[in-house]
């Protein structure tokens, strides 16, 4: 009883490890003038070692089994296993070629006086069918640059739409990472996150499609587009499809493995030898977020065991009256970490937990708790010139970050529209009706 009394206890210095981890990858990163100088995975076991040797849990035996307890926590590992066969998906429809596919297949279908307007829609179905913004990005930004010399449209307009529908895809695709990290840490089921998330995100699409219409609207030149290969597309097709029918997202990228490889060996894109080599490869790629999760969990189980979550949630919540407040202030957490860390899945995986806790407190539907989470973390990573999209798009179109930021537009517009949806309670269906359904306390107002 002492000691679950001592866990619960508000601990501001339990949270020395966080601020060591912000000032060893953040500021350090900084001063260098390089924001990827310090490797994340350092910073994240400097800290972690700081976490363990800063702990009040006894022996340090007790203390690392403490910190291991974390770690292999079963949310954590579920993440782990999804991550490695997403990440063996990704690699091995790379190599069978269905990203060259459906990239062919999208631009196919653009009209040649809405190019920007194609272009966003194009890369929010690569990137919602993918999971990945980085790889939406990397697949689409040479055709975009592409199409704007011969346009005459400014470089920097088409690489801002290019991540701008690479976000789309980021935050409501079901085999996204942080679609994975927000469901997971809230406890609620990815179709029923992905219908509340829609309910903001798709119309904000539709008025961004509109916006890059008006701009695309004087422009006619036609473009030449390459081969469609049918079958290479099939494995993102039914990715989609089977996500969108609630099948789980395991059985959904297994299904999306075995297809891209048979599909892959029938066209003759790579032998049995190269399915199995790419799906390596992927799941290797993957050792860097997978090393991240494991140490972010075992740390922020130390920072919870000694009081550090609880002082934040006292502090977060000691104003806050209502389910609108307590959705601000999630929304506000995860929006820092992400501007801290430049990674909107560590920053989900860093912030989940507490506003789990938060929305708990608050009767918060976990579906919006969920949407709130993804929609800010995405919302941040968007539009930061120091992340890696934006950093992966100015580098491949040789134009500067700063450049690009005046046309992301869909970022912008879903921060803004997401802080509408809290002020008005929209979807109201979601927004604190549990408070009332399990207490008969009103939380919403």
């Amino acid at each position: 009883m002492a000691e679950r009394d001592f866990q619960h206890t508000p601990n501001a210095w339990a949270l020395l490890p966080l601020w060591v981890f912000l000032f060893t990858y953040l500021v350090v990163s900084c001063i260098a003038g390089d924001f990827y100088k310090m490797p994340i995975t350092v910073a994240f076991v400097l800290s972690s070692v700081v976490a363990i040797a800063g702990s009040k849990g006894g022996m340090l035996q007790a203390r690392v089994e403490q910190f291991c307890r974390g770690a292999a926590n079963s949310n954590i590992m579920l993440m782990v296993l999804i991550f490695i066969l997403a990440g063996a998906f990704a690699q091995t429809a790379k190599e069978m070629g269905a990203v060259d596919a459906t990239v062919n297949l999208a631009m196919s279908l653009l009209p040649g006086n809405l190019l920007a307007a194609g272009i966003f829609i194009a890369a929010c179905f690569i990137s919602i069918s993918v999971g990945t913004s980085v790889g939406t990005i990397v697949a689409l930004a040479p055709v975009a640059v592409g199409i704007a010399d011969k346009t005459g449209m400014p470089d920097a307009l088409m690489l801002g739409v290019v991540v701008s529908g690479a976000m789309f895809g980021d935050n409501l695709s079901f085999i996204s990472d942080t679609t994975i990290v927000a469901t997971r840490t809230q406890g609620c089921q990815m179709t029923d996150k992905f219908k509340v998330n829609s309910l903001i995100a798709l119309p904000i699409a539709l008025l961004t499609t509109f916006l890059y219409v008006f701009l695309g609207n004087q422009i006619s030149e036609s473009y030449s587009v390459g081969t469609i290969e049918w079958p290479k597309v099939v494995p993102y097709l039914v990715v989609l499809i089977t996500a969108l029918c609630g099948m789980n997202v395991m059985r959904v990228l297994f299904i999306g493995i075995l297809l891209s490889g048979v599909v892959g060996l029938f066209t003759h894109a790579f032998d049995v030898w190269g399915w199995t080599g790419a799906m390596g490869q992927g799941i290797t790629g993957m050792g860097e977020l997978i090393i991240v999760t494991l140490l972010a969990g075992g740390m922020l189980e130390m920072i919870r065991y000694n009081g550090g979550i609880e002082w934040i949630i006292n502090k977060l919540t000691a104003r806050i009256r209502s389910a609108r407040g307590a959705e601000a202030s999630i929304a506000s957490l995860v929006s820092f970490a992400n501007l801290c860390t430049a990674n909107n899945t560590i920053a989900l995986i860093m912030a989940g937990p507490i506003a789990k806790d938060i929305a708990d407190r608050f009767h918060i539907d976990p579906r919006r708790s969920a949407s709130l989470l993804d929609i800010f973390s995405c919302f941040v990573q968007g539009i930061i010139p120091y992340g890696a999209q934006m950093l992966m798009a100015a580098g491949l179109g040789a134009v500067s970050p700063i450049e690009i930021m005046q046309y992301l537009y869909y970022p912008y517009l879903l921060g803004f529209g997401a802080m509408l949806a809290i002020v008005f309670r929209y979807p109201r269906k979601f927004s604190g009706s549990l408070g009332k359904e399990r207490t008969g306390t009103d939380y919403t107002d």
